[in-house]
């Protein structure tokens, strides 16, 4: 429980973050806009942020491969994404756009996933190299 609390802060500070650039950019570019919507951004960035925050812990179950792990996160990341997208406003409640959506958020779910297993591959190529020594 304090591993998810733990987590649940540092997925807030991310999202902080990237609310921070955004309103940066929209203060940059002289953007209006009320505060309601500022507040309904800020709300999905902080869900998204604890969300991810939290459901890193899948790959913490060592008794799950890695396929198993990436899987159920994936269906769980798009199953907390999209309906909140939409809530929010992020994506129109249309077919096109909710396609687009999801075509998005899966390149960047491959993007995010094959960085850190580069990082990972690379670590742990790192580390084999050490204890040869």
């Amino acid at each position: 429980m304090i591993e998810a609390v733990r987590r649940s802060i540092l997925g807030l500070g991310f999202s902080a973050v990237f609310t921070f650039v955004a309103l940066t950019i929209m203060m940059l570019q002289d953007v209006q806009v009320s505060v309601s919507i500022i507040w309904m951004n800020m709300l999905g960035s902080m869900v998204m942020g604890i969300y991810f925050g939290v459901s890193s812990m899948i790959f913490d179950v060592d008794h799950w491969s890695p396929l198993k792990q990436t899987t159920i996160h994936f269906l769980l990341s798009i199953s907390v994404w999209l309906p909140l997208a939409m809530l929010i406003g992020w994506l129109p409640f249309n077919v096109i756009p909710i396609i687009v959506g999801i075509g998005s958020f899966i390149v960047v779910y491959v993007i995010f996933w094959s960085g850190s297993y580069f990082y990972f591959k690379r670590l742990e190529h790192e580390m084999n190299q050490s204890v040869k020594r």
